[in-house]
């Protein structure tokens, strides 16, 4: 495995494997890498003949009061997990690769932006838009492979492939899940022990909603509440939004049908974790 910095290296390569007719996966995080990370790379190593994973965290999306200064960062952890995984490329530009001096110009996915994670982190994901059409532009992969525990970044990165015509394939993958139902995250290191017991309310709320759901509650208010009700009874913990949104435009519904989707955020001490769950669907979890 090659660990990359230079944006223009990188071009040249990418140029190389596709002048030799190689099919390119590109797998964007911000590191340190979890199995839900490696999930996907997995699925990248299978879905091409070269995999580029790129870490950088991307301080286009973090607001003044987030946490871009104390996220997780450790290069040689990651480095080791990726090279395990079959990872060709680990690409890792520098923040003033990305963001030169004079930057001024960015992407911004005006509907799919605003509601959930867009109405509490005004300009989050004009910051994404910007990296990921970046990324694409220097990878040029024939697919991307994101995770499904940030749909509404996986929507928006789909409706921008789409409108600016980029030629790329976006697969969105399941949500990986400890074996207590917890999505994995990055940001999971920042919970202390009895933080970390709560945050699993996220997990219990998802859960309660499918079951009312497949015992035939239809009524959005019955299950905002039921999901409201678990949250609010668990220690340390603040909801930032629950909603029931159709999965493409992320509307919210009134009556739930098989496609609605539910969404949550919810701060758990200082830590904010995200979840979401087709209501449909099983939920890939020994729990």
């Amino acid at each position: 495995m090659e660990i990359i910095s230079d944006v223009a290296q990188m071009r040249r390569m990418a140029r190389a494997w596709r002048g030799q007719g190689k099919r390119i996966a590109l797998v964007p995080t911000m590191g340190y890498f979890h199995d839900g990370h490696l999930s996907l790379m997995r699925y990248g190593r299978e879905a091409a003949d070269k995999l580029v994973v790129s870490l950088f965290v991307n301080p286009a999306q973090f607001g003044p009061n987030e946490d871009l200064a104390r996220y997780p960062r450790d290069l040689e952890r990651d480095a080791g997990m990726a090279r395990e995984v079959g990872v060709d490329v680990l690409f890792t530009p520098p923040a003033e690769a990305m963001y030169p001096p004079g930057y001024q110009t960015y992407v911004s996915v005006e509907e799919l932006s605003r509601p959930l994670c867009g109405a509490s982190r005004p300009g989050h994901f004009k910051g994404v838009a910007t990296v990921v059409l970046k990324l694409l532009n220097q990878v040029q992969p024939d697919t991307a492979i994101f995770g499904e525990k940030d749909y509404q970044q996986l929507q928006v990165i789909r409706r921008l492939a789409a409108d600016l015509d980029v030629p790329v394939e976006i697969v969105g993958r399941p949500i990986v899940r400890e074996a207590d139902g917890l999505a994995m995250s990055s940001r999971n290191t920042y919970l202390s022990p009895e933080e970390r017991a709560s945050a699993l309310c996220l997990f219990r709320a998802i859960r309660a909603a499918r079951e009312l759901v497949l015992s035939g509650a239809r009524s959005r208010e019955s299950v905002l509440e039921a999901v409201r009700g678990i949250i609010t009874a668990t220690p340390h913990t603040d909801i930032d939004y629950i909603s029931l949104v159709h999965p493409d435009t992320l509307r919210e519904v009134d009556t739930i049908d098989p496609e609605a989707r539910l969404a949550l955020a919810v701060r758990v001490g200082k830590t904010r974790l995200i979840d979401n769950t087709l209501l449909s669907e099983s939920l890939l979890c020994c729990v």
